[in-house]
């Protein structure tokens, strides 16, 4: 074998050990990208009560889970006439300290 098919060897064999660590680095790239997608896949629902005025509803919202007024409205709506809404997804722990403010404030809301 000459000089010149040993290094067009080499550069192939370079060229695939560059292809196998590519394509090892888009598996780690997925597999962190569905642990994250893992840990944001609790949410708070919040539930209907017959206490609750909307506006106390949407001004908790607004204040608790940073939502514009629009979104508090339209979650409060649906909350009314369907039970529930899920107000807010994330990691449990992200969620656990605006739940419990919803809670502390007198909705009934819980993490799923």
């Amino acid at each position: 074998m000459g000089f010149f098919e040993i290094c067009k060897l080499a550069l192939e064999i370079l060229h695939s050990v560059k292809q196998m660590k590519m394509s090892t680095i888009e598996k780690i790239q997925e597999d962190v990208l569905v642990e994250e997608q893992v840990g944001i896949n609790n949410e708070i629902v919040l539930y209907n009560d017959d206490v609750n005025t909307f506006d106390h509803v949407i001004d908790t919202l607004i204040r608790v889970c940073n939502h514009t007024p629009e979104q508090a409205e339209q979650c409060a709506i649906l909350v009314h006439y369907k039970g529930q809404c899920t107000v807010k997804t994330g990691s449990f722990d992200e969620l656990k300290p605006q739940c419990t403010q919803l809670l502390e404030a007198g909705l009934s809301a819980e993490i799923i």
